[in-house]
């Protein structure tokens, strides 16, 4: 087959992939994130029935995690979440924290996770649990690069997800972003999360601002790209613009100070 030819028809399938996509979503309602510049972006929230990328360089994989747990969350609402992970993300990474869970707002007794001992394992986990219109949404959480993940094995994703309703999204970190056929594709980094009002009670997380992350909508298949500054609430479990004093959310460890705070004592 001559290069034209090839090069047509993937241009031919490209569109009715579009297309099919595109009739599919619309079907489907949408969720508010909260934040009103995403959501306006996103023509009134992140898309259910479809699968939606995060990726993040490896050190950002905290700050990546709490995002797609956020995302979960609203998309899931009060279905179970299934989360799918490598043996050896955990590895990299370390375990989910059902506690952390919790002081993000989440409720922990209906999240599953399912360790795999492969990428082929965590795909078929992932595709057969989309298929379960019983689940909110399916987490599937694949470290660094993986030549299993293709387009083939995207599309499978989407048509499961569209199949069954269930929302699928995909943490991909140390990853590099490839053609597929997500919704959504996001690039996560921490933002600078300042610390909660002087005036609150003294206790060990008082000096911790809400979670910010420093969000960029690389790619939206029904609208415009962005990015911005997305705190969440975990009171109301929804994200927001950055409030201007943040509210605290979770203990932090014992041996660690912000910095801000650090940099006020040793200048006292």
């Amino acid at each position: 087959m001559s290069g034209a030819r090839m090069s047509a028809l993937a241009i031919l399938r490209g569109q009715i992939e579009r297309i099919e996509t595109a009739e599919v979503v619309h079907q489907h309602d949408r969720v508010a994130l909260g934040h009103g510049q995403a959501d306006d972006a996103l023509k009134g929230g992140l898309a259910r029935a479809a699968i939606h990328e995060v990726f993040c360089e490896g050190r950002q994989g905290v700050a990546a995690t709490g995002f797609v747990m956020g995302l979960a969350g609203r998309v899931a609402a009060r279905k179970p979440l299934l989360w799918v992970r490598q043996d050896f993300s955990e590895v990299e990474t370390g375990a989910l924290s059902m506690s952390g869970l919790k002081e993000l707002g989440l409720d922990p007794r209906r999240v599953v996770t399912v360790r795999a001992a492969d990428v082929e394992s965590a795909l078929r986990t992932s595709a057969d649990a989309l298929a379960c219109d019983a689940l909110g949404a399916v987490v599937l959480e694949l470290w660094g690069e993986t030549r299993q993940f293709d387009l083939v094995a995207s599309r499978k994703l989407t048509l499961a997800a569209q199949g069954s309703g269930v929302t699928g999204l995909m943490l991909r970190m140390a990853a590099q972003p490839l053609p597929s056929t997500a919704e959504t594709r996001w690039m996560l980094r921490a933002a600078h999360s300042p610390p909660g009002p002087a005036s609150m009670p003294a206790a060990p997380w008082s000096v911790w601002g809400a979670p910010r992350f420093d969000a960029t909508l690389l790619r939206n298949r029904h609208g415009p790209c962005g990015r911005w500054i997305m705190e969440w609430n975990c009171d109301e479990c929804q994200f927001s613009e950055p409030s201007t004093y943040s509210q605290p959310v979770a203990a932090a460890p014992a041996d660690r100070q912000d910095s801000a705070v650090f940099q006020q004592r040793r200048a006292g």
